[in-house]
C-alpha cells in the first residue's frame, strides 16, 4: 500500500487512512513512513480519555469534538476497541456512535483494535496519533477500550489524560486499584444527573488529597452530562488549564521525554524479538520447545537459554555473520569503492600486530565488511594476495562462548587452526577453523566483549 507523504501532510483523508492502516498492519514501508512524518509532529494537543466501561467515554468524546469543531479546529479521533477474534478488527466501531461527526470533513475518526495489547491501547496508537498530528489536526482525541485496571497506558501517549467516572459504580475503589490517581490530569464525573454525584465528588477529592504528583498539579474535577451537552465547556477549560500549566515550566518536556522513552523501549523490544526469531529459530522451533515444556522435559528458563545462547544445534553456537574479511593490497585505495561508490562508512581502523595486518571496519546492515591490508611481506594476507590476487579471505561468525564452541568442534574432529582463542581486532577473542573442515572456506569465530 503506497502512501503519498505530500497528500498526508496536506490532510488528505484517504492518505491518512492508508498511512494508519500501514502502521497498524506493520507492512513494508511503515518504518520509513513514520520517519518521514516525525519532523512534522508536535503541534497537536493529544487528549487521552479513559475510564471504566459504561462511563460514557464515547459520548463525551463526541461532544468534546463538536465543541472544538464549533471553534473552527480540526479534530482527529482514535477509538481503541477490543479485537474481534474472527477478523482481528475493532469490535465496537465507535464511528457508529459518532455518525454526525463522521460527516464532517474536518473530523477524522478511526477505530483501532487492541490486537492483544494490554493497557487499553493498540500498539500502533502512538503512530496513528503522530500521523494525525503531522496531517495538521489541532486536537487528537484518543479513547481507550475501557478495560478497568489496564487503562494507565494512556498517559504514555497523551499530553492531557482525562479519567471519566460515573456516580454509583464504585469508581473510587476502581481508581485506587488502577493507579488512576497518578495518571489523571483532569477528572470528569459523567452522568452527573445521577444520584450520588456529590458523594463521588467528595470521595474523589479525598483521594486526590492523598495523592502527590511530582509536578504538583492539582487535577480539576468537572461534572458533565455528555448526552445533554452539559459541562463540555468546563471540561475544555480544564484541559486548557493543564496545557497552560505545562508551558509554565519543564512539565511538558518531561512528559514528552517520558513518552519518547516508553516508545523507544516498546520499539526496541519488538525489534529485538523479531531479530532473535530470525536469527535463532522459527515458529516451528518455538512450538517444539513449547511441547517440551508441556511434557516437563525442559523448564521455561532453560528453553529461553536454548533459544538465545550458543548451542551446537544452531551451527556450533553461531549467532550471525560478524563480518566478511576482504583482502586488499591497500585499504586507502579500496575505500574509494566501498566508501565513495557504495556509501559505506569506515568506523574503525587499527593494526593487529600479531596477525601482521591493518584492518578497516565498514558496517553494512547487521554485519560488516572487514578490509585486510598486509603490514609485512610475511603476513598471511600477503601470501593470500600473491596466490589469489585479493578478494574474500574469510567469513567471521559471532559466537557466545568461543572456548566452549572450540571444545565441541575439537571433540567432533574438526580441524582447527587455533585451538585456543587469541585477541583480534577491537579486542575480540578470535579463532580460525581450517578450510579443509569447512568446505574450502576459512572460517573465523568471534566473541565480542
Amino acid at each position: 500500500m503506497t502512501v503519498s507523504i505530500d497528500k498526508l501532510l496536506a490532510g488528505d483523508t484517504r492518505a491518512i487512512a492508508r498511512a494508519i492502516t500501514t502502521v497498524e498492519n506493520g507492512v513494508d514501508g511503515a518504518v520509513e513512513l513514520m520517519k518521514a512524518v516525525f519532523a512534522k509532529t508536535g503541534r497537536a494537543l493529544v487528549i487521552g480519555i479513559t475510564g471504566a466501561p459504561g462511563a460514557g467515554k464515547s459520548s463525551l468524546v463526541d461532544k468534546l469534538a463538536l465543541h472544538y469543531r464549533d471553534k473552527g479546529e480540526r479534530v482527529g479521533i482514535i477509538c481503541v476497541d477490543p479485537t474481534s477474534p474472527f477478523s482481528g478488527g475493532a469490535i465496537l466501531g465507535d464511528r457508529i456512535r459518532m455518525a454526525t461527526l463522521g460527516l464532517d470533513k474536518n473530523v477524522f475518526i478511526r477505530s483501532m483494535a487492541t490486537r492483544g495489547n494490554l493497557g487499553g491501547l493498540s500498539r500502533a496508537t502512538a503512530d496513528a496519533v503522530a500521523i494525525l498530528d503531522a496531517a495538521g489536526f489541532d486536537k487528537v482525541i484518543v479513547e481507550t477500550v475501557g478495560v478497568g485496571q489496564d487503562e494507565v497506558e494512556i498517559v504514555k501517549t497523551a499530553d492531557v489524560s482525562i479519567v471519566v467516572l460515573v456516580p454509583g459504580m464504585g469508581d473510587d475503589i476502581q481508581a485506587i486499584k488502577a493507579g488512576i490517581m497518578e495518571i489523571g490530569d483532569v477528572f470528569a464525573i459523567n452522568k452527573a444527573d445521577r444520584e450520588g454525584v456529590l458523594r463521588t465528588q467528595k470521595e474523589l477529592e479525598a483521594l486526590l488529597s492523598l495523592a502527590h504528583r511530582p509536578d504538583f498539579w492539582n487535577p480539576p474535577i468537572v461534572k458533565t452530562i455528555a448526552t445533554e451537552n452539559k459541562g463540555i465547556e468546563d471540561l475544555s477549560t480544564a484541559i486548557e488549564s493543564y496545557r497552560a500549566f505545562q508551558k509554565q515550566g519543564d512539565a511538558s518536556l518531561t512528559r514528552k521525554k517520558a513518552i519518547a522513552h516508553w516508545r523507544l523501549i516498546e520499539l526496541l523490544r519488538e525489534r529485538l524479538l523479531t531479530d532473535m526469531l530470525r536469527r535463532t529459530g522459527s515458529e516451528t522451533e518455538l512450538d517444539d520447545l513449547a511441547g517440551r515444556i508441556a511434557s516437563k522435559e525442559i523448564d521455561l528458563y532453560s528453553a529461553v537459554e536454548e533459544l538465545v545462547g550458543p548451542t551446537l544445534s544452531k551451527g556450533p553456537g553461531l549467532r550471525y555473520i560478524n563480518h566478511l574479511g576482504v583482502a586488499t593490497k591497500g585499504i586507502d585505495e579500496a575505500l574509494g569503492f566501498w566508501v565513495d561508490a557504495l556509501g559505506l562508512e569506515n568506523v574503525h581502523t587499527e593494526v593487529v600486530e600479531d596477525q601482521k595486518v591493518r584492518v578497516a571496519m565498514l558496517p553494512i546492515g547487521e554485519s560488516r565488511i572487514e578490509l585486510l591490508e598486509p603490514t609485512s611481506d610475511d603476513s598471511p594476507i600477503s601470501k593470500f594476495i600473491e596466490k589469489r590476487g585479493g578478494g574474500i579471505h574469510h567469513i567471521a561468525v559471532e559466537v557466545g562462548d568461543i572456548e566452549s564452541v572450540l571444545a565441541k568442534l575439537k571433540a567432533k574432529g574438526v580441524r582447527l587452526i587455533d585451538e585456543v582463542p587469541r585477541t583480534g581486532a577491537e579486542g575480540c577473542l578470535v579463532a580460525f577453523i581450517h578450510p579443509s573442515s569447512a568446505n574450502g572456506v576459512l572460517l573465523e569465530l568471534v566473541q565480542t566483549k
